[in-house]
């Protein structure tokens, strides 16, 4: 099973778990990391992850797959938090960290540069839309960027 199928089926498994719970599902990975296999399942809530969540879930959604016996490779499954630089995906994320600063790594550079920071407007029409330093809107094809996180600002 490829790695797309992997990710729609884990992501189809885990959601009636999050959901019962009150969690947010951000992510699910399955990638290959040197001789070994990882399948990501990254959750979020308002109040903050906890390790109990993570062990919650993991357990559930482990039993699932075991039942579902659909995955052949072995794999680890690790369950966690997106970490303060997540990942915006959905198009609910775009709305939900509006006014937050976030990065954007791009396929090809605009004015040289890969990685474009500035406060989120939102995504409209599939264009991201961002205010620079400058104060300067910049909206991106969605196609364009490789990757939106939230910037992490010490």
């Amino acid at each position: 099973m490829g790695q797309n199928k992997v990710e729609k089926l884990v992501a189809q498994t885990v959601q009636p778990i999050v959901d019962a719970e009150n969690i947010e599902l951000v992510d699910v990975e399955f990638k290959k990391e040197g001789p070994s296999r990882y399948l990501r399942v990254f959750i979020d809530k308002e109040s903050g992850i906890s390790l109990d969540d993570c062990q919650l879930v993991s357990k559930q959604l482990s039993s699932k797959l075991d039942e579902l016996d659909s995955i052949e490779e072995s794999y680890f499954l690790e369950v966690s938090s997106p970490g303060l630089d997540r990942p915006l995906k959905k198009e609910s994320d775009f709305t939900k960290y509006k006014g937050r600063i976030v990065e954007l790594k791009l396929y090809k550079p605009i004015e040289g540069s890969k990685m474009i920071e500035g406060e989120l407007i939102g995504l409209f029409d599939g264009k991201i839309s961002i205010k620079l330093e400058d104060d300067k809107l910049l909206e991106i094809e969605k196609e364009q960027v490789a990757l939106t996180r939230l910037g992490i600002k010490f």
